[in-house]
C-alpha cells in the first residue's frame, strides 16, 4: 500500500461513516442508454459535473461539463459532428477533450491548449457506466454485469431511486432484509431469518431462510402481486449480495433483483432497481420460438414498476429521516443487531478513499 493510499485509509478510518467517499476507481451508472440521445445529457457523480454525449458512431463520450473559456456548463450546449459545442459562443471540443475549433479564431491565432477531462464511459445492459477514479485503472476492473437485461427469458421492470442521502443508507435498506415491515403486503417474501454471512474486502453475502407469497409458474401466477387471498407461503432461499459498489438479490428460481449505484453527494444518492422474472417455470415458455418470447418480453417489460416505484416511496421517506437525524445529531449510534449491516459497514469503510 502507498503512503497515499495508507493516508487516505487513515482518514476513512477517522470520518463518520456517513461522511465517506465512495472508492471512485469502480464503474458506476450515470445514465440508461435510451436516456442518452441527440443532445448532450448532464450528470453528476460524487461531486463531479460530467456531460455526456454520442459521437457520429453512436458511441458515449464522457468529460467534465465544463467550458474552459468561461465556466458554463456544456450540457447547455450541442453536439456538432463528433464534437461538444458550447452555447455560450460556439467553442467545439473533440471526444480526447481538446479544443478543436473556435468560430471566431484569427488567422495569427492558435487554438487554446486547454482539454477537459475525459471519462472512461461504457455502454452495456441498457445503462451508461462511467468510471471516476483514475483512468488507467478502468481496465482492471469490470462493471457488474446485468444479462438478464436483454436476455428472452426475463421480463425486467425498472425505477430509478432518487434519495437525499449518503449512499450508505440506501445499502444498508437493500441488505437488510428485516425491514419488510414498512412495505407489508407489496413485498413478495416474508419471515427473513440470517443463515448464513460471508464478507471480504470486495463483497458481503447474506443468505436469509426466508418465504415467498407465490410462484410464478402459471399465466396468471403475476395476479397474486394484486390479490392477497391468492397467496401461499412456501419456502424459498433469499441471497442479498453487496459488489461493491452495487447489489444484486436472488428469491429463490423466479426473481433476480439489483440495485445499481451513481453516488452524487454526501446527501444525494442515485440509483437503478431492476426487478427480473424468470420465465424457466412457464412451462415450455421459455423453450418457444423466439418471436413468442420477444413478444413477451416486450408486452411484460415494466409490469412491476407500479410495486418497485411504491418499494422506492416507502425506503426513501425512512432513508432521508435517517440522514435528517444523521445531520442533527451526527455523534448518535443506534444500536445494530443485523450482523449483516455491520459488516456493510467495515466493508464502506475498507473501500473509502482508495480512489483517491
Amino acid at each position: 500500500m502507498t503512503a497515499i493510499h495508507m493516508t487516505a485509509a487513515a482518514a476513512a478510518q477517522s470520518l463518520p461513516l456517513r461522511r465517506l467517499s465512495p472508492n471512485l476507481d469502480h464503474w458506476y451508472v450515470v445514465a440508461q442508454s435510451r436516456e442518452l440521445g441527440a443532445a448532450p445529457l448532464a450528470a453528476t457523480l460524487w461531486h463531479q459535473s460530467i456531460v455526456l454525449y454520442r459521437d457520429r458512431a453512436g458511441h458515449p463520450i464522457a468529460v467534465e461539463d465544463r467550458c474552459p473559456h468561461r465556466q458554463v456548463k456544456l450540457s447547455e450546449g450541442t453536439v456538432a459532428g463528433d464534437n461538444l459545442m458550447c452555447a455560450y459562443h460556439g467553442w467545439q471540443f473533440a471526444p480526447d477533450g481538446t479544443c478543436a475549433h473556435v468560430p471566431y479564431l484569427e488567422p495569427q491565432q492558435k487554438l487554446p491548449t486547454c482539454t477537459l477531462r475525459r471519462y472512461p464511459v461504457k455502454e452495456q445492459d441498457g445503462f451508461i457506466w462511467l468510471f471516476p477514479g483514475q483512468a488507467e485503472r478502468a481496465e482492471q476492473v469490470a462493471p457488474m454485469g446485468v444479462p438478464e437485461w436483454a436476455h428472452l427469458n426475463f421480463i425486467g421492470s425498472l425505477a430509478t431511486i432518487d434519495v437525499g442521502a449518503h449512499y450508505s443508507f440506501l445499502i444498508e435498506n437493500l441488505m437488510d432484509m428485516y425491514h419488510g415491515h414498512l412495505h407489508g403486503g407489496a413485498q413478495v417474501w416474508a419471515n427473513p431469518v440470517l443463515a448464513d454471512l460471508e464478507a471480504d474486502d470486495t463483497r458481503v453475502h447474506a443468505h436469509y431462510d426466508a418465504e415467498s407469497y407465490y410462484r410464478i409458474d402459471k399465466i396468471w401466477s403475476a395476479s397474486q402481486l394484486l390479490i392477497p387471498a391468492l397467496r401461499q407461503l412456501h419456502p424459498e432461499p433469499l441471497d442479498v449480495y453487496y459488489y461493491y459498489p452495487h447489489w444484486m438479490s436472488t428469491l429463490g428460481d423466479d426473481f433476480k433483483i439489483y440495485c445499481l449505484f451513481c453516488p452524487v453527494s454526501e446527501t444525494h444518492t442515485r440509483a437503478y432497481l431492476l426487478h427480473f422474472t424468470s420465465l424457466e417455470r412457464f412451462p415450455n415458455l421459455h423453450k418457444s420460438p423466439l418471436a413468442v418470447r420477444r413478444f413477451f418480453k416486450r408486452s411484460f417489460t415494466n409490469s412491476a414498476s407500479f410495486v418497485l416505484r411504491r418499494l422506492v416511496r416507502e425506503d426513501v421517506l425512512m432513508l432521508e429521516q435517517e440522514q435528517q437525524a444523521f445531520e442533527q445529531n451526527p455523534a448518535y449510534r443506534g444500536p445494530e443487531l443485523n450482523r449483516t449491516l455491520t459488516a456493510v459497514q467495515q466493508l464502506i469503510r475498507q473501500q473509502a478513499g482508495g480512489g483517491e
